[in-house]
């Protein structure tokens, strides 16, 4: 228990450089207050004392400002940065090395029949930025990363930045891998994806438009001295 909660504590220094020491996260982050009433909370679930379970998962609440269900399943060295506002639903499942921000909510929708769930699969190393909600019986693939305030409604694969609402695509895993990025944000200043379509769709109507114009223009020289040049009409 004590190699795992060193591995906690570092894994969480590595990831934030406002931490200090160990001490500090240890005794002053709610991220790993939420997360020690969690694991107490969990077992008692596991035990069948649901009342008492819910019970002290709502001390832990009240006492980080992060509310974690005690049937959700939580992997080793998570880090609920700043934590505020952050919602963990009971058939949530967190991987490992899991990283996520103030406000994020990992939220239940209709219930998935084959398995039973109503909340999402956050895997392996999965960030999450503030604000971002990723909502039903989905799945964040393994390195993934959710851009703050995305609204995440589909299966994200492996590797991969999601922004916008709904979240879509923004930065393949070639890109991505290797580094640790806050907030889930991409690497460079990419913009919303729908906003890339629409700029891209506009940069190719004006390349036909030049082309046209070129062509009427051709059309319009004579190819022969007695030639009268052709008529380009005006609606055209």
């Amino acid at each position: 228990m004590a190699r795992g909660l060193r591995a906690t504590l570092e894994s969480i220094r590595a990831r934030d450089p406002a931490a200090r020491s160990l001490a500090e996260i240890l005794f002053l982050y709610p991220g790993l207050r939420a997360l020690a009433f969690h694991r107490i909370a969990h077992s008692f679930w596991l035990a069948g004392l649901t009342f008492l379970a819910r019970f002290v998962a709502e001390i832990g609440r009240w006492l980080s400002g992060i509310e974690i269900h005690p049937g959700a399943k939580i992997g080793a060295r998570l880090f609920i940065d700043h934590g505020t506002g952050v919602v963990i639903g009971e058939t949530a499942i967190i991987g490992d090395d899991v990283t996520l921000y103030h406000g994020v909510t990992l939220g239940g929708v209709a219930v998935d029949n084959a398995t039973g769930r109503r909340h999402p699969i956050l895997q392996d190393k999965v960030i999450v930025g503030a604000g971002a909600q990723v909502l039903g019986a989905i799945t964040v693939g393994i390195g993934a990363r959710v851009g703050a305030n995305a609204v995440v409604v589909k299966d994200v694969p492996p590797g991969v930045t999601v922004v916008g609402i709904p979240a879509q695509i923004a930065m393949p895993r070639a890109a991505t891998a290797g580094n640790f990025v806050p907030y889930g944000s991409p690497c460079d200043d990419l913009p919303d994806p729908t906003s890339r379509a629409i700029c891209g769709l506009l940069n190719e109507v004006e390349a036909l438009r030049k082309r046209v114009a070129e062509l009427e223009n051709e059309r319009a020289v004579p190819k022969w001295p007695n030639e009268r040049p052709a008529k380009v009409s005006s609606g055209s």
